[in-house]
């Protein structure tokens, strides 16, 4: 991706900021993670919600076997952070790893409160986006539980339609619980369909 959106500049299509809350954002660390790099591992405890400015990050698990289970992708524009372990301060199980170079804004964990008090308008833009994380999360465990393999990739196609093609095919087979073999089935099967 070519371009990088600041958190201030995010959060100002949604709400009007005061200048003292564009300066606070703009204090705000930026860093750079390079490609196969980590801002969180299992076993750590979270510390730091991610913007991301440019880039591309996955949240996901491995299990007892060595199988990947990818929860979550965040590209330009999205916020990333395992909730349970920042919130509650215990160990992670997940990873969090940059997919391409990336450029997250870091976010300590009272900020958001912070900017809660100073930005009344922020609490109602911050709800409505917890609300779509959670929708997020129900339409995905339905997913899992009760769609075939091909819905599970129209839904994705749907969701991450801009980001689609820069994610590796067995990246995108462990998001919808699939083997990669299983993945170019799919993706033939539907191919197919539309000839």
């Amino acid at each position: 991706m070519e371009y990088a959106i600041s958190l201030a500049d995010h959060l100002k299509k949604y709400i009007r900021l005061s200048d003292n809350t564009i300066n606070e954002l703009t204090n705000l660390t930026t860093r750079t993670v390079l490609k196969g790099e980590f801002l969180l591992r299992a076993g750590e405890t979270s510390r730091y919600s991610y913007y991301v400015e440019k880039g591309l990050l996955s949240y996901y698990s491995i299990d007892e076997k060595g199988k990947y289970h990818i929860i979550q992708f965040a590209a330009e524009e999205w916020f990333m952070a395992d909730r349970c372990s920042l919130f509650f301060q215990q160990p992670s199980p997940y990873f969090i790893e940059a997919i391409e170079d990336t450029v997250v804004t870091v976010i300590p964990l009272d900020f958001f409160s912070k900017l809660s008090e100073s930005e009344p308008a922020f609490v109602e833009m911050n709800t409505k986006a917890l609300h779509h994380h959670i929708l997020h999360l129900q339409k995905r465990i339905h997913q899992l539980l009760s769609a075939s393999a091909e819905e599970r990739y129209k839904d994705f196609l749907e969701m991450y339609s801009s980001i689609a093609a820069r994610i590796p095919q067995t990246l995108l087979a462990a998001y919808l619980g699939i083997a990669p073999e299983s993945l170019s089935r799919v993706r033939k099967e539907i191919a197919q369909k539309r000839s």
